[in-house]
C-alpha cells in the first residue's frame, strides 16, 4: 500500500534521513521507533509533502507522491495526526472534527464518519460545543485521531499519540489504535512508548540518527537482547 524507498531527507545542509526504506501493507500496523531526533516525525513529514526528500522514492498503491503537494497526498487518503495534536483551541470539538473534512472526498462522507468517530469516541459527542483547548490531555488526543479519521484515511500516520498523557489513557489510545486497523484502516505509528508500539505491530523499523538499523515482527524485536536493554531498559 505505502512503500517507502531509499529516502533522503534535509534540513539545509544537515542530514535528518539517510536511505530509509520501509513499507505499510493493507490492514497492517507498523511502527518506527526511536529516540529524540532520531528522524521519525521527519519521514513522516516526507510522507505527508511536509518535507521533500532529496533522493528516494515514496509510493501509494502504483501512484510516486514523493514531489506531490500535501493536498494532494491528503486526497489520496495518508493522513497524518502531528506530535502535540494540533488542534484549534479556539474552535469547538465539532468544529475541529469539520475541518478533517476539508477534502472533497471526505467532504462528502461527512455523516458516515462522524458517526464512525463519535462511535469511537462518544466522549466527543459529550463536548462537542467545548472548546478543543479546555478538553483534558486524553481528550484532546482522541479528538486529534478523531478529526485524522474524518479524512476518511486509507493510512493514518500517528505521531507521538500517547505522549504526554497518563498510562490508563496510553491504554485507552492504543486499544483504539487496534480498532481503527480492524476496520480497514493502515496505520503507522510513530512512538517513543516502544513497549506499547512493538507490542501492537505487525512490523517496526527502528531508527538511530536518521538511519533503519533493526526491522522485524514487533513480537520478535520485543524479545531481541538488543532492542530491550537500548529501548526497555531490560
Amino acid at each position: 500500500m505505502l512503500k517507502v524507498e531509499a529516502i533522503d531527507v534535509y534540513y539545509g545542509d544537515l542530514q535528518a534521513v539517510q536511505g530509509a526504506s520501509f513499507q505499510v501493507g493493507k490492514d497492517q500496523i507498523v511502527s518506527l521507533v526511536g529516540s529524540n531526533g532520531a528522524g521519525k516525525t521527519t519521514t513522516l513529514n516526507a510522507i505527508s509533502g511536509l518535507h521533500r526528500p532529496r533522493s528516494g522514492t515514496i509510493r501509494f498503491g502504483e501512484i510516486n507522491i514523493e514531489r506531490r503537494g500535501s493536498h494532494q497526498i491528503v486526497e489520496l487518503g495518508i493522513i497524518q495526526v502531528p506530535e502535540g495534536r494540533m488542534l484549534f483551541p479556539e474552535m469547538t470539538v465539532m468544529e475541529n472534527l469539520e475541518m478533517g473534512c476539508y477534502s472533497l472526498r471526505a467532504r462528502k462522507n461527512f455523516k458516515n464518519s462522524l458517526q464512525e468517530v463519535i462511535r469511537l469516541f462518544p466522549i466527543l459527542a459529550e463536548r462537542k460545543e467545548q472548546l478543543a483547548g479546555t478538553l483534558s490531555g486524553g481528550e484532546q488526543q482522541m479528538l486529534a485521531i478523531g478529526r485524522g479519521l474524518m479524512a476518511q484515511p486509507k493510512v493514518l500516520m500517528l505521531d507521538e499519540p500517547s505522549l504526554g498523557l497518563a498510562p490508563l489513557v496510553v491504554e485507552e489510545i492504543i486499544e483504539t489504535i487496534k480498532t481503527i486497523r480492524t476496520r480497514g484502516t493502515a496505520i503507522l505509528l510513530v512512538e517513543q512508548n516502544v513497549f506499547h508500539a512493538l507490542s501492537i505491530s505487525d512490523r517496526a523499523y527502528i531508527l538511530e540518527n536518521g538511519e533503519i538499523v533493526m526491522e522485524g515482527k514487533g513480537e520478535e524485536l520485543l524479545k531481541n537482547e538488543k532492542v530491550r536493554k537500548a529501548y526497555l531498559g531490560l
